[in-house]
């Protein structure tokens, strides 16, 4: 993984798959480019919305071509006090989408998403192809 890594969403990978146009450019050129990070809520959100065979074939092989980052429980500690303040103001967010956030964060990593409330996070930087 190169030092200007991106977690690529899953939001994002799901496009990816269906072929939008858009998305798939930036997604196979971040993976062109050996950029692409992925952690395990991302898999596992992947997987659980497998249609059929072709599916699981097409994701096994993205992820063979991504760099994986686990969340540790420093991170899932870092995760639930980030969250915890936005929830004090009003703000709450999938505990997933923060410890993605928190992951990002930590390894000064972008994200692809197209989930808007990734920029209500502070630190998060948002990648914009």
């Amino acid at each position: 993984m190169t030092e200007d890594g991106v977690i690529v969403d899953t939001s994002v990978l799901i496009s990816f798959f269906r072929g939008e146009e858009k998305i798939a450019d930036k997604v196979s050129s971040l993976l062109q480019d050996n950029r692409v990070v992925t952690t395990g809520i991302i898999i596992a959100e992947l997987l659980q919305g497998m249609k059929d065979v072709k599916e699981e074939r097409d994701i096994s092989g993205i992820l063979g071509e991504t760099s994986p980052l686990e969340i540790t429980t420093d991170l899932w500690i870092k995760a639930g006090n980030l969250a915890l303040p936005l929830r004090r103001k009003g703000i709450n967010l999938p505990l997933t989408d923060v410890a993605i956030a928190t992951l990002a964060i930590e390894h000064n990593l972008l994200i692809f998403t197209l989930d808007s409330h990734f920029e209500k996070i502070p630190g998060v930087r948002v990648y914009k192809g």
